[in-house]
Parts: C-alpha cells; structure tokens; sequence
C-alpha cells in the first residue's frame, strides 16, 4: 500500500488545465462549486445569526468583563449526554449552528469557564455524526478553579470546587445534560488519546429478525479485520488504512413485549478502541440483511475479505436515530517522578453533585416520559389495525416489519444480493483519484 499525506498546497487549475479535463470532470466541478455556493450561504447567515445572539447576550446581560487572568485553572474530563436527533452532528460546521460542539462551546463561555476554545486545551474522545445521540461522550479542557494547583487534588477543593456541571446545565439546550467531572493533573492527558475503548449501542426491534443468525454474523467481526467494506472510505482526507480491532460484538435484549414478541427491543453492543466513518452503521445495516434471511452470515466473512472482495458493494447505510456513543474508557491519570506528591485518592474518579445528577434523571424522565406516550399510543393503533387485518384475511401472513425504517434495502420487493449489486471504486482507485486531482501527495 502506497504512503499518502493531504495536498495541504493544491492551488486552483489554470484556464489551460481546466480546457485538458473531461466532461464528466468538468460536471464533478460545477456541481462542486454550486454546493460551495450554498455553504458560503449558510456561513454568511450563521455568522449573522451568532453576530445576533451575541448583541442579544450583551443587552441582556449585566455581567461586568471578566478577568481570568485573576483566577485559577485546572485540568479535568467532563462527561455529558446528549440526545443528537435534533442536531447536525458533534463538531461545529461553518455552515450550521446546530451542532453539540457549539452548544457546548457557548455555554463554556457565558459563565466564564472558559475565556475561549483555542486556549482551553480542549480533545473531545468522539465525534458523532448528524442525528447521533451519546450517553457518555467525554472531553478533556482546561477549566476556571476556586483554588490554586497546588491545593486541587485535595479532599476540600474536590468538594468545594465550581458546580461545573450545575452552572452549564443552567445555559445547556435541555437535551444536553452535563453529567459529571474528573479532576486531572497531567496537563496532556487528552479525552481522544488516553481513552482506551468506546462502547455503541444500536437499537432496534425484533420484527421478523433471526436474532441468532444476526449473533452467529456479529461473531466473524470480533478481532482485527480490514473494514474498507464495512465503512464510508475516507480517502480524501488522507485516511488509507482501514485495519481496526473490535473486541467485543454481541447483541442483546432490551426489554420483552407482553403482547407480542416482534416488538421485542434489542440492541448490538460493539466496543473497540478507534472507528471507521460510518462503520457502526454500515455493520448494522448488514446485519439487519442477514437478520432479514436476505444474506447469509458468512456474507461478514466475504466482506472482510479484503484479496478476494476489494470493492465495496453499494448498498443502504442504517439509521442514524437508534445510534449511541454509550460507554467510553480511560488510562488513568499518574504523576511522574518530579511531581510533587498530592492526593491520589482524588485522580481516576467521576465526581457528581447530587442536586445535578437529580435534576439530569427528572429532566431526562421528562424525555422519556414523552416519547414512551407517543409509542404506547402508536403500539396500541398498530394493536388493533393488526387484530382487524387478522380477522379480515385470515390467509394472509402476519405483518411484521417493525425494523423496516431503520434501512432501506429490507424494503426492495426485488432484493439483490450484496455480491452482485454494483461495487464502489476499490481503495487504490480511490487513492489514484485524489492523487490525480492534487488532494493527496504519494510518499516513500
């Protein structure tokens, strides 16, 4: 495999070199720069909305300027949730205020916790896509403190510390909820690269899926493979290696239906310590073909056959709503042997207050409470819709496609075979590609 980096230099093509393309090269351009124009009009409209919120921030605010060069900071991990159907993804776009990263940013500095993002020493340990929800995504900062750094690791300023999680809650949209916090003393220690494993959830419902042949097909998974099938190939930003190691593969049930057993609620669990770009979803969306009995399991087998199927075969990406970032885990924070010696009782564990943590669970209860109403109400529609199909034709089979939405091949009439579907441009093709249109540089 040849050795890429990004063409960080690319310059735009002369008159002479763009009368050398091709038509269809030609098109991919237009087209580019169309989509180009729309996001410069989104970013103008953004900066004028943020431009708006902030005068709004500034009338309505008797806050005085605040000095931080009067206060302390510190080091710490900040976990929070967040339910992402509503927002355009984690990281902050040009083009969109509606990301958690924006969110999370505004809050951090209208109660001066932070005085800006590129001086707060920030990682964030994942980045989830449009519509993706977590449970326990994690950042690292640098944060304002009540005490000095030599005192922060003791008992008393743990305890006495800012209520960090209370006071972002406080400015937070109510589906971002700051859970708690860990005090660091390692100024590097970063919540991208020290954490060890993430955990997802997938849930869906049972519907006509044979839930053990989806458990046989989660089992070739687990190990190191090569996922260039099982992912959206990110060639144009430099990313040529597409070996990662999943340690844990299961599916597992939820919660049983009284009623009937097709509404079901499973979930698949996967953990590993690094992600492909949609590859929880690409797997996902072939396990629901083989949980469909439209593939066999041994197709995760094909797949990860990188000699004999080196072309993807196209095919539907699972719903992003039933997505969660749901577990994260960390190497533990320790001192050299330089550092002066503090309290390490006080490293390595989450800190809650327990005023926030209530608030947090009646708030997402609130959540709950809402969404389980609208399902009982449709459960019960479908309760009797399906009882009077029954008594009206008898001969007809039950239907059972509860899992239909979450993609959309299960729903072909006509259903073909992932193998002779029409194949994605193998990963040297693709490097080619970039390499030909000056995005990526080959090196030795």
């Amino acid at each position: 495999m040849d050795k890429v980096k990004v063409n960080k230099t690319k310059k735009n093509l002369s008159r002479e070199e763009l009368m050398n393309l091709t038509k269809e090269d030609l098109v991919d351009r237009i087209i580019k720069l169309e989509a180009f124009n729309v996001q410069l009009k989104n970013i103008i409209e953004k900066r004028v909305n943020e431009k708006n919120q902030d005068a709004d921030d500034t009338e309505h605010s008797s806050r005085r300027n605040f000095d931080f060069s009067k206060h302390h900071k510190r080091h710490i991990l900040l976990k929070f949730c967040y339910l992402g159907w509503s927002y355009n993804g984690y990281v902050v776009q040009d083009d969109t205020l509606e990301t958690i990263e924006y969110h999370l940013f505004k809050a951090l500095k209208k109660v001066c916790l932070i005085e800006s993002r590129e001086t707060s020493n920030y990682n964030r340990c994942g980045r989830t896509d449009k519509g993706v929800s977590a449970f326990d995504q994690v950042i690292s900062i640098d944060i304002r403190s009540r005490f000095e750094p030599k005192d922060q690791l003791t008992e008393k300023a743990v305890n006495e510390e800012i209520n960090y999680c209370m006071l972002l809650n406080k400015v937070l949209p109510k589906d971002i909820r700051v859970i708690s916090w860990m005090p660091l003393v390692t100024p590097t220690y970063s919540a991208r690269f020290d954490c060890t494993h993430r955990t997802y959830k997938y849930f869906f419902p049972r519907g006509e899926l044979d839930i053990d042949l989806m458990k046989e097909a989660c089992s070739y998974l687990i190990g190191s493979h090569d996922f260039r099938n099982l992912c959206k190939m990110d060639v144009g930003n430099g990313v040529v290696n597409y070996i990662r190691r999943l340690d844990n593969v299961e599916i597992k049930l939820l919660t049983k239906n009284d009623v009937s057993e097709e509404f079901d609620m499973f979930y698949l669990e996967i953990t590993g310590s690094a992600f492909l770009w949609h590859m929880i979803r690409c797997i996902v969306s072939v396990l629901l073909l083989i949980g469909d009995k439209k593939e066999s399991p041994d197709v995760i087998k094909e797949l990860l056959d990188i000699k004999n199927h080196e072309q993807k075969p196209q095919y539907s990406l699972a719903s992003e709503i039933p997505l969660n970032l749901f577990f994260c885990n960390f190497r533990e924070d320790t001192l050299s042997e330089d550092d002066v010696p503090i309290n390490t009782e006080m490293l390595n564990k989450w800190y809650f207050n327990e005023e926030n943590l209530r608030e947090v669970i009646i708030e997402i209860q609130e959540h709950w409470c809402t969404e389980s109403v609208k399902s009982a109400m449709i459960f019960e529609m479908l309760r009797v819709l399906q009882s009077e199909y029954g008594s009206n034709f008898p001969d007809k089979p039950k239907i059972m496609k509860q899992m239909a939405s979450l993609n959309r091949d299960t729903k072909r009439k006509e259903y073909q075979k992932l193998f002779e579907r029409q194949k994605c441009s193998s990963l040297e093709e693709r490097i080619e590609h970039y390499t030909k249109k000056r995005k990526l540089i080959k090196t030795e």
